[in-house]
Formats: C-alpha cells, structure tokens, sequence
C-alpha cells in the first residue's frame, strides 16, 4: 500500500493520518522521537505493509514479475493499489474522493505542527499536496509516470520501470486481486488498531 492506502487506511482505524505516512521515512525505534499516537500510526503502517507483503493473494500474482521485474514487484504493487483504491474509491468510502485528500492533508499539516519531522519526507508531501498526487492515481498512466520517476533516483532503483508492462498486462487480475485484498487489509488494520 502507498499514500493514498495508508491515509485511508489510518481513518479507517482511528489512527494517526500523519504516523500512516511516517512510515516509511522513519527508521527503526519511533518510540520517544514522536508522541505516542503518532508511534502507533507509524507501527499500524509497519503492520499493514508485513501484512500486506505475505498475504496469500501477493503470494498467488508475484510469479507474474518475471526476471529483473520481480526484485521491484512490491514497490510497483504498492503503488498499483493507490491506482486500484483510487479507481474503486467510491466501494470504500462514502466521501468524495478530492474531499478525503484535502481532509487528510488538513489533519497532516495539523498533526505536523510544532514537530521536527525528516526533512525527506517534509519535501515528499508538500509536493504530493501540491501535485495533487493521491487524486492522480486513478489514472494508471501517472502510476507509470511515478515509477519511472522512483527508477531514476539511483543506479539500483533502475530496473523499477520494468514493472510497468505487467501492470498493464496483467491489469485485469491484478485489479480483481486488490479487490479481495483491501477489505482484509482494512480488517487487519482495524484489529491491530484497538
């Protein structure tokens, strides 16, 4: 799961909107570096990720990533659920779409106040809210456009672009998948939660 997942996800369960984007920006022990809400928000995204990573269904499509591809399969699928959670939005949420992203910034730049965040992810979300990012997901042509851009921020990263053609080769399967997947994610999550 990527922004868009997590944000959902986080309101879903009652958790902290800016902890659910934490995690991936913050490495190892969160605990004393954030007040303890935020921690749990941070540990909730931690769980949804292992979770999501050694679910059933991941374990049924990764064969669909083939030679250099299948290094970078979780990185591509995560960013494909946004696309999927975006294009089923109205399936998950009774609000609109535009009104949950400008909601979940608000509660953001809110949480954010008078903390020292990582100067990383400070810049990462004032573009994503600037562009728009997580309302651009539903087309899987501004999917393809950020896992080129992810595929050139170093030599190692390089081969990310090569899960672009199974994406959109296997999209119908891939999309069913998400569908069964998301609600036991959302389940999980809510669990892990209380």
């Amino acid at each position: 799961m990527n922004f868009l997942a997590h944000l959902h996800i986080a309101e879903h369960s009652d958790s902290s909107s800016l902890g659910n984007l934490l995690g991936d920006f913050v490495k190892g022990r969160p605990q004393g570096q954030f007040p303890e809400r935020i921690v749990r928000g941070i540990q909730l995204h931690r769980f949804v990720d292992s979770y999501t990573d050694h679910h059933p269904l991941i374990k049924e499509i990764k064969p669909l990533f083939t030679g250099e591809s299948r290094r970078f399969a979780g990185i591509a699928l995560d960013m494909f659920w946004d696309h999927c959670l975006a294009t089923h939005w109205h399936q998950f949420s009774s609000q609109p779409l535009e009104a949950f992203c400008l909601r979940a910034q608000s509660k953001v730049l809110e949480e954010q106040d008078a903390l020292t965040l990582p100067e990383r992810f400070i810049d990462v979300t004032q573009h994503m809210w600037r562009g728009r990012w997580l309302q651009s997901y539903q087309e899987l042509d501004n999917i393809e456009f950020a896992l080129q851009r992810m595929s050139t921020r170093s030599p190692r990263m390089g081969k990310l672009s090569a899960c672009t053609p199974i994406l959109r080769q296997h999209y119908h399967t891939l999309n069913k998948t998400f569908l069964s997947l998301y609600p036991d994610v959302l389940s999980a999550a809510k669990q892990q939660a209380i």
